[in-house]
């Protein structure tokens, strides 16, 4: 990978909120471990919304617990990513997206 392709994303990923906390946490060392498995670098992860209701039933699941997942990559490393994660049935929904850069206010 070369750096001027290199670009930061988030990856956003919905589990079933009642399952236990080690169970939880090994999805999400799993999801971090496909990640890394095609070269991105993750910078951290975490837990964003803890038990949370959702709009709809997925998996016949009505709460989730959301992680957000940082990490670098190129955008083909992305695709692969993708195919590994849609396969892994304790994930009910992911979502990668390109990070937003802070931006820094212009002095007037």
């Amino acid at each position: 990978m070369e750096n001027e392709k290199i670009k930061k994303y988030e990856l956003v990923v919905i589990v079933d909120a009642n399952q236990s906390s080690d169970a939880k946490e090994e999805i999400i060392k799993d999801v971090s471990e496909e990640v890394t498995k095609y070269g991105a670098k993750v910078i951290n992860s975490d837990i964003w919304l803890e038990k949370q209701k959702l709009s709809f039933e997925i998996k016949k699941c009505t709460e989730g617990t959301y992680y957000v997942v940082n990490f670098e990559s190129d955008g083909l490393t992305n695709t692969k990513i993708t195919r590994a994660l849609e396969i892994k049935e304790k994930v009910l929904r992911f979502m990668i997206a390109v990070a937003e850069e802070a931006k820094v206010a212009k002095a007037a």
